[in-house]
């Protein structure tokens, strides 16, 4: 060979391209070429099995659509594009590829050749896991950037592990499953709306609009417009086009119909026939049309007692009751009140310029001390409150002493029970060590040490007591 041609650009060029097809070739699970017309031109050998070919006169000169169904290489010979990896199915399995344009001397595009990497994804499994992860995530910022009725919460956004709400979830996760119509019950502030969200992210109608509608808001002059539509006209000052109302809206999704026991009662009938048949009649028309909605209905108050007092139908009543999800109050959840802090506070700092926020031990027993009528509703109030007024983030005690509602009853929080109950000595006995924790730990803003010297006991031992409790100690504690 001679010296020149070893330093000659396009020897050099000619040889790395030869070499990379000999390395390739050997390397690879298989490989197939095509020409501009997109018939097959070569395969090799170890290509055959999973084409399910015995010899490769068998392909060539076949369009190579013949040989791998929905191949993309004819795409890449028309338009000289590559498609360096990509995820093919042939055959029942997955093969990770690569394709190629193949170019003349001059640069022009006469065919394409592709490589089978990988026969098998075991390698790339956590790679994939990552990627469809993202495919979701993205489907579902399109969605919400998209339709301005897209439910944003999920179950993940629904904290807590104590009993209550563990047990909401199961329900909520099984109710996901199916269209059955929900109710969920509950004080105000419980997170009745987020649940319904989440119910309707996790069901097979996650892509369609998810509605919500306060019926306490809507007048009851407006509220059978709001609900079922108006006709072109259908009254004075009716809009010429007509209207469509919440059903409508929602069809195939979901209509989250919050506060419905304060329903008028003509209009509880036509919901019923709704629910029944999943047929609407929009007001001043004559021609019912059909829609596909699941329904979650949300009270926090006793509807069987307004059935009782006339003012709600116990057939509408027995309707909704399908599947009945109790949310707890968050006085009965304070075993979660550090994990429901944590994730309040990171979604108000989402929301705004605040600074870094942190909870510190004395906090969440201050906060444990209160009653919260208003529940999380509130508690995401008191807390985004207390970041208003800090500057530097870090929230104690005393934060929330001076901003809890004056007058209310601030006090150590104990599990309800019906008058009369007996508790059991040991139960009782690990209600007071845990109370008595808290109020070292509020008495001493957070301190451990000095906690620990209140009631006489080591450092060591008050840890081991925290960790028992499951109470938080945070870094302004040490």
């Amino acid at each position: 060979m001679p010296a020149s041609s070893i330093s000659d650009p396009a020897y050099l060029r000619a040889r790395a391209m030869e070499t990379l097809f000999e390395r390739l070739e050997k390397l690879c699970e298989g490989a197939i070429a095509i020409d501009r017309g997109g018939r097959v031109v070569y395969v090799n050998e170890k290509y055959l099995t999973a084409l399910g070919l015995k010899r490769t006169s068998e392909a060539i000169g076949r369009p190579i659509e013949e040989v791998i169904p929905n191949s993309l290489m004819r795409k890449v010979a028309e338009t000289g594009e590559p498609i360096l990896l990509d995820i093919m199915e042939l055959g029942g399995e997955q093969l990770v590829v690569t394709r190629m344009p193949i170019e003349d001397e001059n640069g022009k595009v006469i065919g394409a050749i592709g490589f089978v990497l990988y026969d098998h994804l075991e390698s790339l499994k956590p790679l994939l896991a990552r990627v469809a992860q993202l495919e979701s995530d993205l489907r579902l910022a399109r969605r919400q950037l998209s339709n301005a009725r897209a439910a944003r919460f999920t179950f993940a956004d629904f904290v807590g592990t104590t009993p209550a709400i563990a047990q909401a979830k199961e329900l909520a996760s099984r109710a996901a499953r199916q269209s059955v119509t929900v109710l969920l019950t509950g004080e105000t502030g419980t997170g009745k709306e987020m649940l319904a969200q989440a119910i309707h992210n996790a069901s097979s109608r996650a892509e369609k609009p998810f509605v919500s509608v306060n019926v306490a808001a809507i007048p009851d002059t407006l509220i059978e417009s709001e609900f079922f539509g108006t006709a072109p006209g259908a009254y004075t000052g009716a809009d010429r086009r007509g209207r469509e109302g919440k059903f409508r809206i929602a069809d195939g999704g979901t209509l989250f119909l919050d506060e419905i026991g304060e329903m008028p009662l003509q209009l509880q009938a036509k919901l019923l026939r709704v629910l029944q048949e999943r047929e609407i009649e929009p007001l001043g028309s004559d021609k019912i049309s059909r829609v596909d909605v699941r329904v979650v209905a949300a009270t926090n108050v006793d509807l069987r007692k307004r059935v009782s007092e006339g003012t709600f139908r116990p057939d509408l009543y027995y309707r909704l009751n399908v599947l009945s999800i109790d949310l707890p109050p968050l006085r009965r959840c304070l075993d979660d009140l550090p994990d429901i802090c944590t994730r309040l506070l990171e979604d108000i700092s989402a929301s705004g310029d605040y600074v870094s926020a942190r909870i510190t031990p004395s906090a969440l027993a201050a906060l444990a001390r209160y009653d919260w009528p208003g529940n999380v509703r509130e508690l995401r109030n008191i807390l985004e409150r207390a970041l208003i007024l800090s500057d530097s983030g870090r929230l104690t005690g005393e934060d929330f002493v001076r901003i809890l509602p004056v007058g209310a009853e601030v006090r150590l929080a104990a599990p309800e029970r019906p008058a009369g109950t007996v508790v059991p000595y040991a139960e009782a006995e690990a209600e007071f060590e845990k109370h008595t924790l808290e109020r070292a730990l509020a008495a001493s803003n957070g301190q451990i040490s000095e906690a620990a010297r209140m009631l006489q006991i080591s450092r060591a031992t008050f840890y081991k007591k925290l960790a028992k409790f499951g109470l938080a100690a945070g870094p302004a504690s040490v």
